[in-house]
């Protein structure tokens, strides 16, 4: 039998095996020339894997198709670049990629493996395709809402089938009727139990990173505001679901607690990019809680216990959990509690060949996390060619690629961990560290007398 982990190591060992971005082709001085030859390659080789892609329907041999799906989850992320590679993928999607991924997707008939491969083809295949594109959106909503649904098939298969319909409708989708349903999707199952049956940690932990994502496409009184029309109870679907992020932050997956904890963060931003209303009068005071801050409103209590928990967490110890596995928590709990603690916004900064990425929102990190979850190692090559992917990060495509000609040596001087401006950077970040610890110690010696 097929496990979770067994489908995780079975996908990191393929990750693994992509080709490297930074190849002799792409990095040669001869960057027009070099660049438009592996254009060129990339679309032959798209064109050769969609070729073979089409007996997957017809094969008979579950290995093969799995073999099948993983180069074609390859071509799609790697080889579908720029418009050429668009177009390429919308040529063949209703003849070659859906109905491969569908024929992956039989239930009985198809290995765990094959199943998670076909969602993932399916994931790509939505960055590529791009926005207004509601057709795709429309031909695998069902196919995927059933794959999660079904309580017997592998977890791994149904967080990679959430996780291509959360994409899709993210990417692809105009519809907010179907993403407001693919939310409800992600709060039944990120509940403790889902159909009568207990819900794995993975999955939960999967879902709410789903309904992170699509919250980013909503406004932020939709998120963290008070008494919504339209919405059941009146409350943001963030307000809502507070009391269980609270439950998942207890828990003791690793996973799950990560994901909570980057939810309370995206929903306490929201409350706070509402604003306050500055209006005088004798609601003032009502409509300040309601705007941008969580005093004086029924949630005051239960944001207390959040900020306290996100706060152990970011500094607990024990031989509970593993020196890398405690190291990470902290990180990461580090992050959430600087906006759900001091109300400050993150700060990301995401280094690629071509340039560099300044992310100052959970909305922008939130998607990126995705996205680099999606596509594994055809991030960066999508980056540079994908328009798509620009516009949602604001990253200009011309600048990026004409900053990839760079040779050796002036990468080494410039992007380099020696270079002044990484030597730079890294005073400014022992300042401001410096900084924030006096500003905790300040109470030591705020009445004036040294200690």
């Amino acid at each position: 039998m097929t496990t979770a982990r067994d489908l995780d190591e079975d996908f990191a060992e393929f990750d693994e095996q992509q080709e490297p971005l930074n190849s002799v082709e792409e990095e040669a001085d001869e960057h027009v020339s070099r660049a438009a030859l592996s254009a060129t390659a990339r679309c032959t080789k798209l064109a050769d894997v969609l070729s073979l892609a089409s007996t997957i329907p017809t094969e008979k041999r579950s290995a093969r198709r799995e073999s099948a799906l993983r180069q074609l989850f390859k071509a799609v992320s790697q080889y579908a670049t720029g418009v050429e590679g668009r177009e390429a993928v919308l040529s063949r999607l209703d003849d070659v990629i859906i109905p491969a991924c569908v024929a992956g997707l039989r239930s009985g008939v198809a290995s765990p493996a094959e199943q998670y491969a076909s969602c993932r083809v399916l994931e790509a295949t939505a960055v590529v395709l791009g926005g207004d594109m509601d057709e795709y959106v429309e031909a695998i909503t069902d196919l995927l809402t059933k794959a999660v649904k079904a309580t017997g098939r592998a977890v791994q298969v149904r967080v990679a089938a959430i996780r291509a319909l959360s994409m899709a409708l993210f990417i692809c989708g105009t519809d907010m009727a179907l993403t407001n349903t693919c939310l409800d999707l992600c709060e039944a199952v990120c509940a403790p139990t889902f159909r009568g049956e207990e819900v794995d940690p993975h999955l939960r932990s999967a879902a709410l990173d789903c309904w992170a994502l699509l919250s980013t496409t909503v406004a932020d009184a939709y998120i963290a505001g008070d008494d919504i029309e339209g919405i059941d109870g009146g409350n943001g679907r963030g307000v809502t679901i507070l009391p269980l992020l609270q439950q998942c932050l207890d828990h003791g997956s690793v996973e799950l607690r990560s994901a909570a904890g980057e939810c309370v963060a995206l929903i306490h931003a929201a409350r706070i990019n509402m604003g306050i209303d500055e209006d005088e009068g004798e609601n003032a005071t009502e409509r300040r809680y309601r705007s941008g801050s969580w005093d004086g409103s029924e949630w005051e209590i239960l944001m207390d216990e959040l900020k306290q928990r996100v706060a152990e967490l970011s500094v607990e110890s024990g031989y509970r959990l593993s020196k890398k596995a405690k190291k990470q928590q902290r990180a990461e709990f580090r992050e959430y509690m600087a906006t759900i603690v001091d109300d400050e916004s993150p700060h990301h900064v995401v280094t690629f060949r071509g340039g560099t990425l300044v992310l100052n929102s959970w909305r922008e990190i939130i998607q990126l996390n995705y996205m680099r979850h999606a596509l594994q190692a055809g991030f960066q090559i999508q980056l540079l060619t994908n328009a798509t992917l620009q516009a949602i990060f604001g990253a200009d495509g011309s600048v990026l690629n004409a900053n990839s000609g760079m040779s050796q040596l002036e990468k080494r001087l410039v992007m380099s961990k020696t270079s002044d401006a990484s030597k730079t950077a890294d005073k400014h970040m022992t300042r401001q560290r410096r900084t924030r610890q006096n500003v905790k110690n300040h109470f030591l010696t705020c009445d004036g007398e040294d200690i």
